[in-house]
């Protein structure tokens, strides 16, 4: 495995100190001879976005308040980007620094000037948005299955590059398992992540978005969720159970009178009105269980 992968995998303060990442040539940006992957100062004219930026919304207030600070302050942590061709650079992460400086004015901002790949940069642009920007959960449950599927990461090896425990990865990953509305009433904030997990859990879609909104208009807590999961699961289980008591046909009747005195054992067949259902064979203990299985030559 090369230096670069390796760098990859210890996240991207790693791939930013590594050699193998740096360009060695020499430009000249505002007027300074620099090294290109060092700290150099370049026009905010001469960034173009970021096709791989998983953040879609920026909280305007927030974003005024850095571009407040950065007007009175400048910008502690410069940008990263990546060297297009002379004169050309393309954001790899920062974008919110990025937005906030033009709103303040900035003509010039610090960027660490790197080369890379397409995989390289969305990992890169990926990780470092996960580690260091204010996502909502949805957009890090995007984020987790982007590096997922466009780098080919396992979820163990996605926890290695993001410092998470697979559960945590798994548990933002299932978010995108709900309807579309539940995963905007969590990016919207009017539900939080435990009371997302709680809604996962239910089997039945509807039943996910009626709880769902009764979770809202109540402002229910996370535990009232939990608890009415359980009771909704529960219900639905006793009303399968209850579709499944129906008085059985002639025939069902008769198979399991026969299977019942050819097995010694008392057989139960289960069936509704759709002619779904289940054959229940009881046994008393290992002997008995090994001799059912002697009459299906088992």
């Amino acid at each position: 495995m090369s230096s670069k992968k390796s760098a990859l995998g210890k996240g991207l303060s790693a791939l930013l100190q590594s050699e193998d990442t740096n360009v060695t040539s020499k430009s000249d940006f505002a007027g300074n001879s620099t090294v290109v992957g060092a700290v150099a100062t370049i026009s905010v004219d001469k960034i173009e976005a970021n096709p791989f930026q998983p953040r879609s919304n920026f909280e305007a207030v927030a974003l005024q308040e850095l571009s407040d600070s950065i007007r009175e302050q400048g910008i502690i942590q410069p940008v990263t980007v990546r060297k297009m061709g002379y004169d050309k650079f393309q954001l790899i992460s920062g974008e919110r620094r990025l937005k906030a400086s033009k709103m303040a004015g900035l003509e010039y901002i610090p960027a660490y000037i790197r080369i890379a790949n397409d995989q390289a940069m969305l990992e890169m642009a990926l990780v470092e948005n996960i580690q260091r920007e204010n996502l909502d959960a949805i957009e890090i449950a995007i984020s987790y299955k982007r590096l997922i599927d466009e780098c080919s990461l396992t979820q163990e090896q996605l926890s290695d590059r993001v410092s998470k425990n697979r559960s945590t990865v798994t548990n933002y990953l299932r978010l995108l398992k709900l309807p579309p509305d539940i995963q905007i009433g969590i990016r919207d904030n009017k539900i939080t992540m435990g009371h997302a997990r709680a809604l996962i859990n239910i089997d039945d879609v509807a039943t996910q978005i009626a709880l769902y909104k009764e979770i809202i208009d109540s402002e229910h807590s996370v535990r009232k969720a939990e608890e009415m999961a359980r009771d909704a699961n529960s219900n639905r289980k006793a009303k399968g159970e209850k579709q499944l008591k129906l008085k059985l046909s002639p025939e069902l009747n008769r198979v399991q009178k026969e299977l019942t005195g050819k097995l010694e054992t008392k057989v139960e067949i289960k069936a509704n009105a759709k002619g779904k259902g289940k054959i229940v064979i009881p046994f008393e203990n290992d002997d008995d269980f090994n001799r059912i299985l002697e009459f299906f030559d088992y």
